[in-house]
């Protein structure tokens, strides 16, 4: 499994996107459950030590405004279809910070390290090529829309639990 540090939206945000999730799940689409909490994915890794959870809470957090813009699908064995995150200056360093410090952590992937990153909140998984077009046309239809990050939390897939890491990172629900 791996670990990862995630951004947290909004309130209206993260309504937003599970009504899209519920939109994809009526149009038979494989969208995240409920106790899903979206998220924007800024680092992963095999392990994140423990240690670094320090490390990343010394880092300066402030609410950051953030546009959640058109549809890309990703991958070609298990296709993901997500809602980019138009990227900002402001977004682009906070990534670069949080790469920084889980940088030394075994098994980070080359696309999570910074100028390879693509920023996105996940709206539906394991979309085979034939679904694509009911996907697609289930949320298409919906405008780019505003968002704010207000919080940072840690995910670890093996122990399937997380916890805040800044202000509004932690389970919400």
């Amino acid at each position: 499994m791996v670990q990862s540090v995630e951004l947290v939206l909004d309130e209206a945000a993260e309504a937003e996107v599970r009504r899209q999730w519920g939109a994809l799940a009526t149009a038979g689409m494989h969208s995240p459950t409920p106790e899903h909490r979206p998220h924007i994915t800024v680092a992963v890794a095999r392990e994140i030590w423990p240690r670094m959870d320090k490390t990343l809470a010394a880092l300066p957090f402030r609410p950051l405004p953030i546009r959640l813009g058109g549809l890309l699908i990703f991958g070609a064995r298990h296709p993901i279809l997500v809602r980019l995150v138009v990227p900002t200056e402001d977004l682009l360093t906070m990534q670069r910070r949080i790469a920084a410090v889980i940088d030394a952590c075994p098994g980070v992937p080359a696309n999570m390290c910074p100028d390879a990153w693509t920023p996105h909140v996940t709206l539906a998984r394991r979309l085979k090529p034939e679904h694509w077009p009911a996907a697609i046309d289930a949320v298409a239809a919906e405008r780019d829309f505003a968002a704010t990050v207000v919080g940072i939390r840690r995910w670890d897939g093996d122990r399937r639990i997380e916890w805040p890491i800044a202000p509004g990172g932690g389970v919400h629900g």
